[in-house]
């Protein structure tokens, strides 16, 4: 699973499961791009992958605005190009707890431009880039798509999508050999999910097969995976990584 001389990209990798990733290709020896939106999230995360000895270029971006994403794409490839990206980045804070007749259109359209719309957004900038190397592309998409969570329509919704995204862009990419496959973690012990009630944590951790809270580095050798040689002739699928709450 040697990324030795790939540069990836990954949205969203100033915290959680985005950083654990980041330092996980770097493990595997691959040279990270972080394209985080809050700049202080981005330079912290930035500075501890350079303590770590990942080869690391940071690009301030949002993945909601296309003109940002674009940025990111131009300045990839006066960099050096690319041959991974992992969409990681996603409004996941806080957005539960509303039965879905009483969601926001606005908090609707809103986690909707993140979470669904931004994945395509940056996979369609970078595209002829990964298309050039034959590379990989790996979404993050939740278990919460498959179990259905309740008060949480509009996550679930978005984190859908995202699961049928992969598939279409997997046909698309298939000539040029670009993969296109999704990661699907179940609750996982970060800063996005400290808000999330007690009672979810509860339910994932009495009915996980494996009997224990998830930790981002369950999920790591995953992306790792996919986005490497050893990957190279899976596409379209969704690996769910999440101690067997659910069986997909």
């Amino acid at each position: 699973m040697s990324l030795h001389g790939k540069r990836i990209v990954v949205t969203g990798a100033g915290r959680g499961l985005g950083f654990a990733i980041a330092a996980a290709i770097g493990e595997a020896g691959g040279s990270v791009v972080v394209a985080e939106r809050d700049p202080e999230r981005a330079g912290h995360a930035t500075a501890r992958l350079e303590a770590l000895g990942v080869p690391v270029t940071r690009l301030d971006t949002d993945v909601a605005d296309p003109d940002s994403v674009q940025r990111l794409a131009d300045r990839a490839a006066a960099t050096g190009g690319l041959h991974g990206l992992v969409n990681n980045a996603a409004l996941a804070d806080g957005v539960g707890g509303k039965h879905f007749a009483e969601i926001d259109v606005a908090d609707w359209d809103r986690l909707m431009a993140i979470n669904a719309r931004g994945p395509w957004l940056v996979s369609r900038a970078l595209y002829p880039q990964l298309a050039a190397t034959s590379g990989r592309i790996v979404n993050l998409a939740s278990d919460a798509a498959l179990y259905g969570s309740p008060r949480l329509a509009h996550y679930v919704t978005s984190k859908g999508a995202v699961i049928a995204m992969t598939r279409a862009m997997a046909r698309d990419g298939g000539p040029d050999g670009v993969t296109v496959n999704a990661v699907a973690p179940g609750l996982t012990e970060v800063e996005a999910t400290e808000a999330i009630p007690r009672e979810r944590h509860d339910l994932y951790a009495s009915n996980r097969a494996i009997a224990r809270t998830q930790q981002p580095e369950d999920l790591v050798g995953a992306v790792t995976f996919l986005l490497s040689d050893a990957a190279s002739y899976i596409t379209g699928q969704t690996l769910v990584v999440n101690g067997g709450f659910i069986f997909h």
